[in-house]
């Protein structure tokens, strides 16, 4: 394939399939766009969940186990802030406190999450590009049946276990697109967008919304490739079906199809879904089904190698 792609993407899941995107893409012809909706402020640090896994992902940091966070992290800080009595309900590793130190205290001297983002890629060994959505503050909050959470709160501190009622994004009327986003999307040279399989609601819609930036997508002319998320009804990281059933959507690959109709150009459907293939026909988009569950290294090769390949198609 020749040409540039711009991939979108969230934390664990998105990560993986943005790794598999950078064993095949050279540094140059990849940009991948983080969501920073998930960002907060904890212990006066600010926290970048979604921009850390995506760094210590392709930098081959990232604890394999749990998919975010450091390999063979030490936990020395979180035990003495226990024995303290201070908030242990967000873990943060001896490594990992390290990255979230740097990046307050540049935000603090003035330095964009942009810059401080490329800094941290080449300390840690990240080739390809990440871009935050937004250098302005975006913050997610879940409208919940015991009031409103902030994500964080919501997701980690709660573990989802809330019903939600919607989500809302504070900050979002005023937050401005990265201007690199801009510059990205509208290369001559790039020939697709990637939704990886990210949380659509809390993870891609943030980024949707920031600015122009559907707007951007929809006049690139480039094709839209989105991975669903949900395999069998089920979503394999974080709470996107239990989000999807609260909301009262569709818990399947519908559901996703809904979500995105008017903006992708294909669909990449796990192959246990294969029998929704029939009925995802009559869409305004194609539908591909293939191996989505990216076990290994190899698997996230061979989805992106999937994906790359349904460029030549449009």
């Amino acid at each position: 394939m020749s040409g540039k792609v711009v991939a979108l993407s969230g934390g664990v899941g998105g990560a993986k399939l943005a790794l598999g995107l950078s064993k095949i893409l050279a540094p140059e012809d990849l940009t991948i766009i983080a969501n920073t909706g998930d960002d907060f402020e904890h212990l006066g640090l600010h926290i970048s969940p979604d921009i850390d896994t995506l760094i210590y992902t392709l930098a081959d940091m990232a604890n394999p186990e749990q998919g975010w966070g450091i390999r063979n992290e030490t936990w020395n800080f979180m035990a003495g802030l226990k024995a303290a009595g201070g908030e242990t309900w967000f873990q943060l590793g001896d490594k990992d406190l390290v990255t979230h130190v740097l990046r307050t205290k540049a935000l603090r001297e003035g330095t964009s999450l942009t810059e401080i983002t490329r800094d941290l890629c080449a300390r840690y060994g990240a080739r390809h590009k990440i871009l935050p959505m937004s250098d302005d503050p975006v913050r997610t909050r879940v409208k919940t049946n015991e009031g409103p959470l902030e994500f964080q709160h919501y997701f980690v501190r709660e573990r989802c276990l809330p019903e939600i009622s919607g989500i809302e994004f504070t900050g979002m009327d005023t937050a401005r697109l990265n201007p690199a986003i801009e510059t990205a999307i509208t290369d001559p040279d790039l020939s697709a967008i990637v939704i990886c399989p990210s949380n659509p609601f809390v993870s891609v819609d943030p980024i949707l919304k920031t600015g122009n930036m559907r707007a951007l997508i929809k006049a690139s002319g480039a094709p839209v490739i989105a991975v669903s998320p949900i395999v069998g009804g089920q979503a394999l990281k974080g709470p996107a079906a239990k989000m999807m059933r609260e909301l009262g959507l569709p818990t399947n690959v519908n559901g996703i199809a809904d979500h995105y109709e008017g903006l992708i150009d294909a669909l990449i459907i796990d192959q246990r879904d294969h029998a929704c293939m029939q009925e995802l026909q009559s869409r305004p988009f194609r539908t591909f089904a293939t191996n989505t569950i990216m076990a290994c290294l190899e698997d996230k090769v061979a989805l992106a190698t999937d994906t790359l390949a349904l460029i030549t198609n449009f």
